[in-house]
């Protein structure tokens, strides 16, 4: 086992026409099928030898020491990575099968997290793997493990795709009907969102007061409820009726359209549901409330935030400084492309029912994903009595008959 390393980027020798892939954490998460066939940056030899030529075969199974903690993925190709990324050989494949180690290595996630360290970034160290044990069943049985394993992982991915496809529609949706919003091709009125909204802030839960699980009636929509154009119930946190009282005046209307403002996800957009009708908002988000709905249709808009040029745009504005804020005058800027309200309401009406085919497709996601978590639980949580064995260099097997052989010569 050992992690990457990364060149100095002051020194341009080690990355300008670099024919070496060189692996971040970015290119786990975007691995394909549980595989790197690519990534996003390359480095030069002199790189290579600058990080002491760390460099992995394929086949290798990658490992996230820090940010995502757990995550892995298999090499599928030759290529290095950065420290922040542990690379695993398997010294005998006659005892160890790697797609078993990948999933053993998922069903232990929330353990390696437990044991992660770290204020900004979360991280574990080499020497916290190196003492795992892992259970080891003869191979036949873990090829097997590993096999049906992937058969549910692979109908998580095919809903994962079906989904990515209903996204893509919808651009091209947009696109199709009112050209790139950037060069604005059909010349549609621009505006600012201020000139066709109000944004107005939520409030933070009175101190000393705290939420509950229990429906009392008073819902309090947090930041993590808003996501993907939706306001979603899911983990739904709720106010006692004498603490509403003293924030009742932040509450949202159906149809809202809800943004995050605080964290690491700013800029997430949601449009308030009927369940959440008067349903008060987090400090943590804002609400923008549209002036006319003869002008500005608000699924529109929802759709309009999320694009890539809204949200890229919504970065830079963003107040780096500490915790990541951004500013409810700066939204107010936001540059908004106004069509004529009938092709709004074609293209809100047209969205409904492409987002009504993308729930089916979610709905089936969550039961791919239940059934591939309740395998992973069968399979490593409660195994058969089997021999287990440490990650580390240490040969189990040999220090066995070491020991052993000791006791005898006594």
């Amino acid at each position: 086992m050992q992690s990457g390393g990364t060149p100095s980027r002051k020194s341009s020798v080690f990355w300008e026409n670099g024919t070496i892939p060189w692996a971040k954490i970015s290119d786990l998460e975007t691995s394909n099928d549980g595989y790197v066939y690519s990534t996003e940056e390359l480095i030069t030899e002199k790189g290579l030898q600058s990080i002491n030529n760390r460099f992995f075969k394929k086949g290798t199974l990658l490992l996230a020491m820090y940010g995502s903690v757990g995550k892995t993925a298999i090499t599928g190709i030759d290529l290095t990575t950065n420290q922040a990324i542990l690379g695993i050989n398997i010294k005998d494949v006659e005892r160890l099968d790697i797609n078993y180690l990948r999933y053993w290595f998922q069903s232990i996630k929330e353990k390696l997290l437990n044991r992660a360290v770290g204020v900004a970034l979360m991280n574990i160290s080499l020497g916290i793997v190196k003492d795992l044990e892992i259970p080891l069943p003869s191979l036949s049985e873990q090829k097997s493990i590993a096999a049906k394993l992937d058969k549910a992982d692979e109908i998580r991915r095919l809903n994962q795709q079906l989904i990515g496809k209903y996204d893509a529609l919808t651009q091209s949706l947009f696109l199709d009907m009112f050209g790139d919003p950037v060069k604005n091709e059909k010349g549609f009125l621009k505006v600012l969102l201020k000139e066709q909204c109000k944004i107005k802030g939520g409030k933070r839960v009175p101190k000393g007061e705290s939420l509950i699980k229990e429906n009392t009636g008073f819902p309090y929509i947090k930041a993590g409820n808003i996501k993907n154009g939706k306001v979603t119930t899911k983990d739904l946190e709720f106010l006692l009726p004498e603490t509403q009282k003293k924030i009742k005046n932040y509450i949202v209307d159906e149809g809202d359209v809800c943004i995050t403002v605080v964290g690491a996800n700013i800029g997430d957009i949601g449009i308030v549901p009927k369940e959440l009708h008067k349903a008060n908002l987090t400090e943590n988000a804002n609400k923008i409330l549209v002036k006319n709905q003869e002008i500005l249709d608000s699924k529109y808009l929802a759709f309009y935030l999320q694009m890539e040029f809204v949200q890229k745009n919504i970065s830079k504005k963003t107040m780096a400084v500490g915790v990541p804020k951004l500013a409810l005058f700066r939204i107010e800027e936001l540059e908004l492309l106004l069509p004529p309200i009938q092709l709004q309401n074609q293209f809100a009406e047209r969205i409904e029912k492409i987002e009504a085919q993308k729930q089916l497709a979610q709905d089936g996601l969550a039961k791919s994903e239940a059934l591939f978590q309740r395998l992973l639980q069968e399979a490593f949580v409660a195994p058969a009595p089997v021999t287990s064995a440490p990650l580390s260099d240490r040969n189990p097997v040999a220090e066995r008959s070491r020991s052993q052989r000791s006791r005898s010569q006594r």
